[in-house]
């Protein structure tokens, strides 16, 4: 793939490490004038269940009184999903009411959601079948037409959403746009009523495919929408509360800072919501366990709920909560500035010279682990035959006194950037700088807020960085394809790493595309560019009165309609 297109896939993803630990910014948005106290009765039991069940006017069971609020940490950016910005909070949340064409399940399997298949021949002409039995919740089909309408809103330059990155597709620009006024894009046609060709301008894997177009085009209803000026799209009343929709539940209610609420859409063509009511509720990563504690919060997922490291054992000791730890998936990552620590032996001392283990039994309490690289153990293509580097003291010494016998001057103090919100890592980077510090390397570790660390990435001002990455377990190439690049936070460049990233979009083999990834983590572990501090098992939650809920780093919500709740 051409390398410049590659690194800008990443656009889509780079929210994505934000989930586990921080908050993200976005201004308040209210379309009603309900005080947030009192969302839904929220000083109430959260599932509910005095009044009986209902009938709608479709002869389907509703069962209208029955309410789960889901906790989450983040709050949002916006409820209308043409202005999507990655962030695993507003995919779900609109996700809810306008269904991708697939999402990952707890297996890393794409599963249809409005798509009952995509497929490929030649990873540049991409079939996208849409489920026969998909309708609208006003009774039309969800239609080919539809997903073309929603593209082509999405590329609009007048809506100027950059996270999309449909640039990679014929007829868009390289800024991912088409020109203003285009009524169509060649490189995404409806082949008949459930049919959709994509067709991009370089070879593409179909994991790529699927994880970064798949599951963050959240197709409109063309027949509710089309007339509305796209001028008028980006700030249109209508998202706040849509009248039509293809999911399971939709918006009734929402204030971006603190809360979504949701109805059940009763003629959901996947099976009517048994939970009539649904919230979620956006608060501080603190309250999560006392919420939890009084029902107050029924559901926190792994990515969307950041339940403190240091809460862990008060949520596993709740009696009524069940405790769920996904997979080892978010990789406490520390990117290396290689323009500045220039001497690649001072960053393989940095590698050794600090215990990764130890941080995982005495912060973690023990849920993670220690690898090399970008792969963790939870994805298809980790390799387990790259042992990490073991801590080593002396090795260390050693490298930093061969470094200086080469000119490195040892009275530097590299500047580590990390982020003031990961309590966690705070404290892990004060014991890093210490066991450092021993071995001849200084360190001042700056603690700052998620902007300002953001813009000392961009800018490359600093000697060390330290971030929650989440490389998507069957698709990190868009991430490792820009962090490993001049243009990248690491500024580092390899020939052989770029051959082996191209080498994983032209194929769908999976022996095959580990090796090429085997390839590039050896070359992490002996040049050292970035170190993986930890890879973290974050802990969910659900109330034991939840049925048919787990939640899960992927897959949580696929099948929300299935949720129910006991007495």
């Amino acid at each position: 793939m051409n390398r410049r297109n590659g690194k800008k896939i990443t656009a889509l993803f780079m929210a994505l490490f934000m989930m586990l630990s921080l908050t993200a910014c976005g201004g308040t948005q209210k379309s009603g004038d309900k005080d947030t106290a009192a969302v839904n009765g929220e000083n109430q039991s959260t599932t509910e269940t005095t009044a009986g069940d209902t009938t709608s006017d479709s002869g389907n069971t509703v069962t209208g009184d029955k309410i789960v609020n889901i906790g989450m940490t983040d709050t949002l950016s916006t409820s209308n999903p043409l202005l999507m910005d990655a962030t695993e909070i507003l995919k779900y949340s609109t996700g809810l009411e306008f269904l991708p064409l697939v999402e990952l399940n707890s297996s890393l399997e794409f599963e249809g959601m409005l798509a009952s298949s995509i497929t490929t021949e030649d990873n540049l002409h991409f079939t996208v079948n849409l489920d026969k039995a998909a309708v609208w919740s006003d009774g039309q089909p969800v239609t080919a037409e539809d997903v073309v309408f929603t593209v082509l809103k999405l590329a609009s330059p007048k809506l100027a959403n950059a996270n999309m990155a449909l640039y990679a597709f014929e007829g868009v620009g390289d800024d991912g746009f088409v020109k203003e006024g285009a009524t169509e894009i060649s490189g995404v046609k409806a082949v008949d009523e459930k049919t959709v060709e994509f067709t991009t301008k370089y070879k593409m894997a179909l994991t790529t495919f699927e994880n970064t177009y798949g599951r963050y085009i959240l197709t409109l209803p063309k027949h509710i929408l089309k007339d509305v000026a796209e001028e008028d799209l980006a700030a249109y009343d209508w998202f706040n509360a849509p009248t039509v929709v293809s999911g399971p539940y939709r918006i009734t209610d929402v204030d971006l800072q603190h809360y979504v609420s949701y109805t059940a859409n009763d003629k959901y063509w996947k099976g009517v919501p048994k939970i009539g009511k649904l919230n979620i509720k956006i608060l501080p990563a603190a309250q999560l366990l006392t919420s939890l504690q009084s029902g107050e919060i029924d559901f926190v997922q792994q990515t969307t709920g950041n339940i403190l490291q240091e809460d862990y054992a008060g949520v596993e000791g709740l009696d009524n909560v069940n405790v769920t730890y996904g997979s080892p998936i978010t990789n406490q990552s520390i990117f290396f500035n290689t323009t500045s620590i220039t001497d690649v032996r001072i960053r393989q001392a940095i590698l050794c010279g600090f215990d990764r283990q130890a941080i995982i039994t005495g912060l973690l309490n023990g849920k993670g682990e220690v690898v090399d690289g970008f792969l963790s153990s939870a994805g298809p293509f980790y390799d387990s035959s790259l042992t990490p580097t073991a801590y080593d003291p002396e090795k260390a010494k050693a490298l930093v006194k061969e470094a200086e016998s080469n000119g490195w001057d040892s009275s530097k103090v590299l500047q580590f950037y990390v982020n003031s919100g990961d309590t966690t890592f705070t404290q892990a980077a004060d014991y890093i700088t210490a066991q450092l510090a021993e071995v001849g390397i200084k360190v001042q570790v700056n603690t700052v807020d998620l902007s300002t660390l953001m813009t000392t990435a961009g800018s490359k001002g600093f000697d060390m960085l330290a971030v929650q990455y989440t490389y998507a377990p069957v698709d990190p190439y868009p991430d490792v394809n820009w962090l490993l690049s001049a243009d990248g936070w690491t500024g580092f460049a390899n020939a052989q790493i770029s051959d082996a990233l191209s080498a994983t979009q032209t194929t769908s083999d999976v022996a095959a595309i580990k090796t090429q990834y085997l390839t590039i983590d050896k070359i992490v572990q002996e040049q050292v560019p970035m170190i993986s501090a930890y890879v973290i098992s974050a802990q969910g939650a659900a109330n034991k009165r939840l049925v048919n809920a787990t939640p899960n780093v992927y897959g949580s919500f696929i099948n929300i309609q299935d949720w129910d709740v006991t007495q």
